[in-house]
């Protein structure tokens, strides 16, 4: 009898210090579908449900998908689209007669009530399904797991690359080992170690120093006969919760011990290496003005302050104000300010117009700023990236967006949706030509690397004010547990 594999993804990553809540209308803006209609747009997109699917379509395994939420990176998600997503994935997995479920998680989803939601998620179904059922779990490289992670899941695998582009072999190698699982030819177990260190996001491209070497290690713990697979989590700083930093995951066949001694290895390493985990990044004006001097262009500003991927505001005007302020000439910058598109739209296409646009989330990621500039374009904002991109989505949704031309050819960008810089869709589905501009800023960390650096000539980080800070120590935490370098060594 063919095996019946039930397939979920519930994903977001939620900033605790951004007061604003994910809605339900902000997971509808991007991906809620309850059934199997999201089969249709994700089957191709270079995401880990599609993984699972080309797993169990090659095995002859019947897939059946039950939902899938995605939200754009905000705050901590309403306690109701919780509660709505787990009943729902509940009571599908209590009436029907599945085999096993696959599952694509974040791992720094956040609600009001749930700090470890996704923590939450898996205890409500284990409640259902009971402790033996086969659960694969896949989680964002990014993901705050808890320590008794092993009581509610023993198959999980990670994301390996930042930026993520491992997405959907990260899923298709999840879905290789529950079928394993549902054959009987392995016994997971599972280890997890959380050694206190903060890993700055500066430091968290997987391709460079510090980390490379880690993730190496890991392919070489998994040539051992008995282990299953080898995590490393590096955290997500921006969320103010109990679990918050790096987790180390083994999982082995029958061998708790190994997995048990692989994690410690590994944790302690971590510690040994921690001081490489920091760096400091210079300030804007000074950003700028190296920009400028580039030869090799076009330069990329990495605004980290306001990294819409990490949760922030996706309207910080300091890089903005100060390219202006020194004179600054073909660089683009992207704003969401849906006030603002309202109003390029009502002024139509080829007017000139004076504007405050930016500035108007919050206080922590500069003022609004004037500028006047002629509205060359509007847009529906939805493009398609088909190369692995970060986030892994093939379809992307800016809202209706605006095209403005500043003096001395300056572009400004406004959006009426946050959109993080995962494609360079972002900015050709408009008209721009990425590799002739001066300078372009990416309101990111690494993300935007996977699409941006194969066309940049020259790459400065920023330590931009905001809600995504490089330096981790202008973050007020109040329920993290004593980590480094908050507390010295």
């Amino acid at each position: 009898m063919t095996k019946r594999v039930a397939v979920a993804g519930f994903l977001h990553e939620s900033n605790t210090f951004n007061p604003r809540r994910t809605t339900r209308r902000d997971f509808e803006q991007q991906t809620l579908v309850f059934g199997d209609g999201w089969l249709r747009t994700w089957r191709q997109a270079h995401h880990e449900v599609a993984g699972f699917f080309d797993v169990l379509d090659e095995e002859g395994l019947q897939g059946e998908p039950l939902l899938l939420g995605w939200a754009t990176p905000g705050g901590p998600v309403d306690d109701a689209v919780f509660d709505e997503v787990a009943d729902y994935l509940t009571t599908r997995l209590g009436r029907g007669t599945y085999d096993g479920l696959l599952l694509a998680l974040h791992g720094a989803l956040v609600t009001p009530r749930w700090p470890d939601a996704d923590a939450e998620l898996l205890r409500r179904i284990r409640r259902v399904v009971g402790a033996e059922f086969p659960l694969a779990v896949t989680f964002d490289l990014h993901g705050n797991l808890p320590a008794t992670l092993a009581d509610w899941c023993k198959l999980v695998v990670a994301y390996r690359t930042n930026p993520h582009v491992d997405q959907r072999r990260c899923g298709q190698r999840a879905a290789r080992l529950l079928l394993q699982q549902l054959r009987g030819q392995v016994r997971p177990t599972l280890a997890v170690s959380k050694p206190p260190v903060i890993i700055s996001l500066p430091c968290q491209d997987t391709s460079e120093r510090p980390l490379r070497a880690f993730y190496e290690a890991l392919v070489e713990y998994e040539r051992q006969p008995s282990v299953l697979a080898v995590s490393f989590l590096l955290g997500f700083p921006y969320a103010d919760v109990p679990d918050m930093g790096p987790t180390f995951v083994a999982v082995t066949d029958r061998d708790e011990l190994l997995a048990e001694k692989i994690v410690a290895q590994l944790a302690e390493r971590l510690w040994q290496e921690r001081a490489a985990m920091h760096v400091e990044l210079p300030l804007p004006a000074e950003a700028v003005h190296r920009a400028l001097a580039s030869e090799k262009t076009p330069v990329i500003l990495v605004d980290f302050g306001d990294n819409v991927g990490g949760g922030s505001a996706a309207d910080g005007t300091v890089l903005l104000a100060e390219l202006l302020r020194q004179g600054a000439s073909d660089s683009v910058v992207c704003l969401y300010d849906p006030e603002a598109v309202r109003a390029c739209s009502e002024a139509g296409v080829g007017a000139t117009i004076t504007l405050a646009v930016g500035g108007k989330t919050d206080a922590w990621h500069g003022p609004p700023v004037e500028i006047t500039g002629r509205v060359c374009l509007l847009h529906p904002g939805t493009y398609e990236e088909r190369e692995p991109r970060h986030g892994g989505l093939r379809l992307h949704h800016m809202g209706l967006t605006a095209l403005l031309e500043l003096p001395q050819r300056n572009w400004l960008i406004l959006t009426s949706l946050r959109h993080p810089p995962f494609s360079l869709g972002q900015l050709t589905c408009l008209g721009l030509e990425p590799q002739r501009l001066r300078i372009i800023v990416v309101k990111g960390a690494i993300a935007w690397k996977a699409a941006y650096l194969p066309i940049a000539g020259t790459v400065i980080g920023v330590d931009t004010p905001g809600l995504t800070p490089a330096n981790v120590e202008r973050l007020p935490y109040r329920r993290i547990r004593p980590m480094y370098p908050l507390t010295g060594d």
